[in-house]
C-alpha cells in the first residue's frame, strides 16, 4: 500500500471551496491538467457548484475521463489539495486588504468545517488578502504550517516576468526575477538577485539596448503591482492568471517537483520575521512547503520586505 493511501488521501483528487469566477476558473484548469481524476466543488450557492460540475463535465468528452460534482464538507477528508476561493469579490478602487473583515469572517466558518474532519491534505488559500487569511487558516485549523500554503505571489512573479520579457522582447520564461512579501500593495521586486539566463538583468538590459535602470525597474513593478486594479477596471474581476498560478501550485505538490515558487507561507525568522504569513521563495513539494530559500537582498529590499511583514501584522492585530 502506498503512504498516500494509508495517510487516507487520494493523491488525484482535489476539493475546491468557493464556485465564483475564480473557483470556476481554477477548476476548469485543473480539469484541462490532467492532474486529477477526482474534483469535488463546493460553494454556499448549492445550485452554483452543481451548475459549474455539470458545465465542465460536459467537456469531459474532449478532455479526460475525471468525476466532477458538487459536494459538501465530507467529501473533502480524501483530498490531496483543498483549494480555497470563497469570499467576498475585489471591488474597483478596492484593495486587497480592504477585503479583510468580510473574507476573515468567511474563513472562520469554513476552516473549522476542514479542521474537525481530520483531513491530512494540504490547503491552498487563494481568496484574498492571501497572506492575512494564510495565517488565519494555520490558526483555526491546527494543520503544521507546511500544509497551509497561500497562492501568493505566484502569479505577480508571472507578471513581471511577462512584462519583463516584453520590455527585453525575449521568452518570459527565460527570465528570472521574484515579488516577494505581501500580495498587495507593499510587495516588492528583488532586482538585485534578477537574472536573464544567469545574466543580471541590468547587464542583460544593456545587451537590449536599455540604460536607464531605476526608471525601467520603478515603472515596471508599478506596473505590476497595479496589474489586478487595472484587469478589476477594465473586466470587473481577475480569474484566468491566479487560475493558471494555483494549477501550477497544484503541480509542485501532486507531482513532489521539489520545485521553487513564492507561496505564501508562515515566516518564522527568516530575514528577522517571524509570526506572519507572506512570500518568500519556498521549495514546494508533496509535503506542501518543504523550506524557504534564503535568496538574497540587498539592504533597501531588505527592510521594504521587513515593512511589508509589518504591514500585515497591523491588520492580524486587529482580527486574532
Amino acid at each position: 500500500m502506498s503512504e498516500s493511501n494509508m495517510l487516507g488521501v487520494n493523491q488525484r483528487k482535489a476539493a475546491m471551496i468557493g464556485c465564483g469566477f475564480v473557483g470556476a476558473a481554477t477548476a476548469f484548469a485543473l480539469m484541462e491538467s490532467g492532474m486529477f481524476t477526482e474534483m469535488v466543488l463546493i460553494d454556499a450557492d448549492k445550485d452554483r457548484a452543481e451548475g459549474e460540475a455539470m458545465d465542465i463535465s460536459h467537456g469531459l468528452p474532449f478532455a479526460r475521463p475525471m468525476k466532477i460534482y458538487a459536494g459538501d464538507y465530507d467529501d473533502i477528508t480524501d483530498a490531496a489539495i483543498i483549494i480555497i476561493t470563497a469570499g467576498a469579490n475585489q471591488k474597483p478602487e478596492e484593495t486587497r486588504l480592504d477585503l479583510v473583515h468580510k473574507n476573515v469572517a468567511i474563513f472562520k466558518s469554513i476552516i473549522p468545517e476542514i479542521a474537525k474532519r481530520s483531513c491530512e491534505g494540504i490547503i491552498l488559500v487563494v481568496s484574498n488578502p492571501v497572506d492575512i487569511l494564510t495565517y488565519v487558516t494555520l490558526k483555526l485549523s491546527g494543520f503544521t504550517s507546511n500544509r497551509v500554503i497561500g497562492s501568493g505571489t505566484v502569479l505577480d512573479t508571472a507578471r513581471l516576468k511577462y512584462n519583463l520579457g516584453q520590455h527585453l522582447e525575449v521568452d518570459s520564461r527565460s527570465v528570472h526575477a521574484f515579488i516577494i512579501g505581501e500580495h498587495g500593495d507593499s510587495e516588492l521586486a528583488v532586482w538585485s538577485s534578477a537574472t536573464v539566463s544567469g545574466v543580471p538583468i541590468d547587464k542583460f538590459c544593456e545587451m537590449r539596448g536599455h540604460y536607464n535602470h531605476d526608471m525601467t525597474e520603478a515603472r515596471i513593478a508599478e506596473e505590476v503591482k497595479n496589474s489586478a486594479y487595472e484587469i478589476i477596471e477594465k473586466k470587473k474581476a481577475t480569474y484566468f492568471g491566479v487560475a493558471m498560478a494555483v494549477r501550477r501550485i497544484c503541480e509542485a505538490i501532486i507531482r513532489d517537483e521539489e520545485s521553487i515558487l513564492p507561496v505564501s507561507n508562515l515566516m518564522r525568522g527568516e530575514f528577522g520575521i517571524e509570526e506572519v504569513a507572506l512570500s518568500i521563495p519556498a521549495v514546494v513539494g508533496a509535503k506542501g512547503v518543504e523550506e524557504i530559500v534564503p535568496i538574497s537582498l540587498d539592504d533597501d529590499e531588505l527592510q521594504k520586505l521587513r515593512k511589508s511583514a509589518e504591514t500585515l501584522k497591523e491588520i492580524l492585530r486587529g482580527i486574532l
